[in-house]
């Protein structure tokens, strides 16, 4: 009897193929499963291999078609069955994608498993924003928080600690609960003029970006126009998003400017 195949828990990165790491890519392209979440692109999707047999486990607030104890069972079937299994992900596999629980149920019978690392969602939105995670004078740390706990169970975090001026705040799937999380950060000492962005779709080209204050940004999302996956960054280097707008769009002008003159 042949051993089980190996499974790939590989991270698709935050929507951009172009973000892609190489190996990720040649294992999308080689495998003959794969089994992948609603929130990988489309366009990450479409550079799959035809033959490949999909799986969509797929998951949306408070609609769990796919409860994560049968993707654990879909995975031990596949391989066990000696199919070569990418199971991909939105973002990175080991923040906030479950992957660590998906691996203890493979390994649990006997299956090896292989991490490949993505682009994590914070910092495709800092990419995107030009806005840095971490900047001299403004924010000396950086801290991934969710905003959304199983079952939909009231948030339980650090708050003194969280609400520290020097620190950038990253909050992953915090549509739902940002007026809790604002009121808490406010009452625990940062003040409501603190800088807040919202990015929804961070590097796709659904992506929209609002740019608020702690105390009002609570009630400025609209889900309609700002879907998940949305992605809030907090703290004093959101102040720099203008000036970081301006140079950027100062060198795609240089670059243009460039480029015509080259051709003239």
């Amino acid at each position: 009897m042949s051993l089980p195949a190996t499974v790939y828990l590989v991270g698709a990165g935050p929507g951009d193929p172009d973000l892609l790491t190489v190996r990720a890519l040649r294992l999308i392209q080689s495998a003959d499963v794969v089994v992948y979440d609603r929130l990988v692109s489309p366009e990450i999707m479409a550079l799959v291999s035809k033959s490949a047999s999909l799986i969509s486990v797929g998951k949306a607030p408070n609609n769990h078609t796919v409860p994560q104890e049968r993707i654990n069972e879909i995975l031990i079937e596949q391989a066990v069955a000696g199919r070569n299994v990418v199971r991909l992900k939105g973002g990175d596999p080991l923040i906030f994608g479950r992957g660590s629980e998906e691996a203890e149920a493979l390994r649990a019978h006997a299956i090896a498993v292989e991490y490949i690392p993505g682009i994590t969602a914070a910092q495709g939105a800092a990419s995107a924003t030009g806005i840095p995670l971490t900047h001299r004078g403004l924010a000396d740390s950086v801290q991934y928080i969710t905003g959304h706990r199983a079952k939909d169970a009231p948030l339980d975090l650090d708050w003194p600690s969280l609400a520290n001026p020097d620190t950038t705040l990253v909050v992953y799937m915090g549509a739902a609960n940002i007026a809790d999380i604002s009121q808490n950060l406010m009452a625990n000492g940062l003040p409501p003029s603190t800088p807040v962005m919202a990015i929804s779709s961070a590097t796709t080209p659904q992506e929209t970006r609002l740019v608020s204050d702690l105390g009002q940004i609570s009630g400025q999302i609209d889900p309609a126009k700002m879907p998940a996956p949305l992605l809030f960054v907090i703290g004093q280097v959101v102040s720099l998003y203008p000036a970081q707008t301006a140079e950027l769009t100062a060198q795609s002008v240089e670059s243009e400017q460039a480029q015509k003159a080259a051709y003239a």
